[in-house]
Parts: structure tokens; C-alpha cells; sequence
């Protein structure tokens, strides 16, 4: 059913995709958006504002549902037809949403309105295959370094951190036996992995270069941060105990307050030095974005995209940060008195610049990860030469290449 619908619409929608928005003159009927339980309320209230500024819409009627961006996904890809128009969704469901003919491609005019008005990472994490297929939301997750100022008066490197917080009798928290976390040195090095994936959603395909000079350096980096008397593998603020720093993002804002009081200070993650070479920390950055359903009514994807492109707008973005303290993709928005003030935001929206936004992954990526710091924080690779290194870690690479699963 689900190819067949999407059969139907991209026949309906071939010859005139591209020039939706510019040449709809209005609609009138029902749209159904998609958001998060918290996000209700105000899309209501932007959805009102919106019509009021475009007569043309008047008649627009927005049915607005509570439906999370962990969900969402999965939901249109079981049922396009019955799904939403519009919905909210996080990066790493992008290629999923495509394969499943969920989400219709950007008019060139939104696209470049996009890429103008957002940030970088955002916009790359909205974009498949050189193509844009979504109104990036916020710029809001992914970690940073979060310290004490009193004990940390330089966080511009690792083994800087390291050697403040040995001084001190402090330990620093990093957890490199996760995927996630780990990938803050794979990526800072240039090594990558991602998975292609097919018209079915299946992972078909790793593009992996660990098993390199630049994979061998970001070993080579963890080994020797877990080699640190500050070092303590782990990222629960809650569970952190005597500490000057920690690696964790914008969810443990109230504890770290209370742990660092006026002390506390964040920033992009430091560089780390191998051989001689200094490379800045990475790892994966979190958006959140709005999708357009294809439609076979050409004058309601018009409206679809332009109401998707306002709720995701200067204006809407910068009523989010006020309401929920969600962080900004917007350019504008970004460099706003009131977010600039926020010195979390702005510590993550620095280290976003670093990142990679996160794609699919299969489960098996994650284990294998945490099998490969766990080794690391034993010290089973201490004493290894670099040619026995780059062997386990060949290794690893052929583990994560055939958790690909061609059909």
C-alpha cells in the first residue's frame, strides 16, 4: 500500500513539484501537523497568526495532534496515506521518511531559504543525497564540555582539562564506551562511518574508514585519556561525584547548576593531540525538523510547505526557545541577546559547527562500540604497537561493515 500511494503521488506531483509554493494561489481544508505534546499549544497559536498574514489561507483548517518526534517516524512510514501532512521529526529518521516516499522534496526557492537562514549542521542534516527534504527546528542536541570555572580556568584542551583537574584531585567525565560519545574522536580525526540505506529502509551498505591513520589516531586519543588519573567513564550527571568536568549536553543543565553553582561554565568540546598533531573533539549533533508529505492537490502541498516554512521560521523558532527553552536553528535567532545569554545553547551551538548530524545505525553498532571502549578503559590496548592498533581495529571495521544488510 505504502509503495503504491507513493507511486500515485510522484505521477500526480512530477510535473509540478518544484513550483508549488510560487504558483498555489490558496487553500482552503484540512491540514494534520504532527509535534511534540509540549509543542501544542504554541503551534496552535502560530498556525492562527500564520492564516491571519496570508489571507490566501483563511480557510486553511490545522488539525494539530500530540505526536512525539521519536514517534512520528514510524508512524508515517506504517501509514503514509493516514499520516500527518506536516510532522516533526528528529535527523536520524531522514533517510527512513525518503525511502518510504514520506517526505516531498523542497521547492528550490525553500531550499535556498533554508541554507540562508539555518545553520550549518542543521541544513546537513535536512539534506539526502544533495537534495533538501525538510524545514530544519532546532539545532538543540548533542554534548559539550560542562565544568567548573573555579578548577577548569582553560578548557581549550583535553590533556589541559586532564592535567587541572588531576591538580585538583577532580575527576573528569567522558564516556567513551558508548557509539555516541565515542564518535567525538572518530570524527574529530576525519575517520566516519555511516550506512546507506535502501528504497525499503534497509541498511545496505557502511561507509567506514577506521581501519586508518585517521581511525588509529582517534585510538590512540582515547587510549590516552583513559590512561588520566581524572579520567571516569561515564556521562549521568546525576551519578557524577567529585568532578570539575563532564561531557554531556543540554538535559543536565538544573544538576550541573546545583553540582557547580556559579561556577558553572560550558564549551565547545577541546582538541586532543596525537603524534604531535591536535585535532578538535566532534561527534554526533541532534536536530529536530518538520516534514511535508507528498500530496496529489498540488495547491494543499503549496500550503503545506509554506506553513511548514513559517512554523520553522525566525519568528516561531525564537517563541520556542522563550516557551521550552528548545535551542535555535536560525541563524537570527541564534545570535539573539536573550540565547547568546544562554552560555549552555551557546556552548552546544559552538560544538554543532564540529558534529555530524546522527543518521540510522543498526543496534548491533552500538554494542560493538561500547566492546571496543570497554577495551580501551580496561587498558587491554595500552601496550600495543600502532600496527597492532590499526589490526584491532580492522577488526572492528569488518564487524560494523557486515551489520549492512543487503536484500
Amino acid at each position: 500500500m505504502r509503495k503504491i500511494f507513493a507511486l500515485v503521488l510522484s505521477l500526480a506531483l512530477a510535473l509540478s513539484l518544484f513550483g508549488a509554493v510560487a504558483q498555489a494561489e490558496g487553500f482552503s481544508g484540512e491540514v494534520k501537523i504532527w509535534v511534540a505534546d509540549a509543542m501544542v499549544d504554541l503551534t496552535h497559536a502560530k498556525v492562527e497568526e500564520f492564516k491571519a498574514a496570508n489571507p490566501q489561507y483563511a480557510g486553511l483548517t490545522a488539525l494539530i495532534e500530540a505526536v512525539g518526534e521519536g514517534d512520528s517516524a514510524t508512524n508515517m512510514i506504517t501509514d503514509v496515506e493516514g499520516g500527518a501532512d506536516i510532522f516533526a521529526f528528529a535527523q536520524d529518521q531522514l533517510a527512513r521518511l525518503v525511502a518510504a516516499g514520506a517526505l516531498v522534496e523542497l521547492s528550490e526557492e525553500n531550499a535556498a531559504l533554508v541554507a540562508e537562514q539555518n545553520d550549518a549542521g542543521s541544513v546537513a542534516a535536512v539534506t539526502l543525497g544533495g537534495l533538501v527534504y525538510a524545514y530544519p527546528m532546532t539545532s538543540d542536541n548533542g554534548y559539550f564540555l560542562n565544568y567548573d570555572k573555579s578548577v577548569i580556568t582553560d578548557p581549550s584542551t583535553l590533556e589541559g582539562v586532564l592535567a587541572q583537574a588531576e591538580a585538583a584531585g577532580k575527576s573528569v567525565y567522558f564516556e567513551i564506551n558508548s557509539g555516541w560519545y565515542q564518535t567525538a574522536f572518530f570524527f574529530g580525526t576525519g575517520a566516519t562511518v555511516t550506512y546507506d540505506v535502501d528504497d525499503a529502509g534497509n541498511l545496505v551498505k557502511a561507509n567506514i574508514n577506521y581501519a586508518s591513520p585517521e581511525g588509529l589516531a582517534a585510538l590512540k586519543g582515547m587510549i590516552a585519556l583513559a590512561k588520566s588519573p581524572a579520567f571516569v567513564n561515564g556521562s549521568s550527571a546525576d551519578n557524577a561525584t567529585n568532578y570539575a568536568a563532564i561531557v554531556v549536553g543540554t538535559w543536565a543543565r538544573e544538576t550541573l547548576s546545583k553540582a557547580f553553582g556559579d561556577n558553572y561554565a560550558a564549551t565547545k568540546l577541546p582538541t586532543f593531540e596525537v603524534d604531535g598533531t591536535a585535532y578538535q573533539l566532534s561527534g554526533f549533533g541532534g536536530f529536530k525538523m518538520l516534514g511535508v508529505k507528498p500530496q496529489v492537490d498540488e495547491a494543499k502541498l503549496a500550503a503545506c510547505d509554506a506553513l511548514a516554512l513559517y512554523l520553522t521560521g525566525e519568528e516561531v523558532q525564537a517563541a520556542r526557545f522563550e516557551q521550552s527553552g528548545w535551542g535555535p536553528s536560525n541563524l537570527n535567532v541564534q545570535q539573539s541577546e536573550a540565547v547568546k545569554a544562554d552560555f549552555v545553547l551557546s556552548a552546544l551551538a559552538e560544538q554543532l559547527q564540529h558534529t555530524m548530524g546522527q543518521g540510522q545505525y543498526p543496534g548491533d553498532y552500538w554494542s560493538t562500540a561500547t566492546g571496543l571502549g570497554d577495551d580501551v578503559i580496561a587498558g587491554k590496548l595500552n601496550d600495543l604497537t600502532d600496527e597492532q592498533l590499526m589490526e584491532r581495529l580492522t577488526q572492528f571495521q569488518d564487524i560494523l561493515i557486515g551489520l549492512a544488510n543487503p536484500q
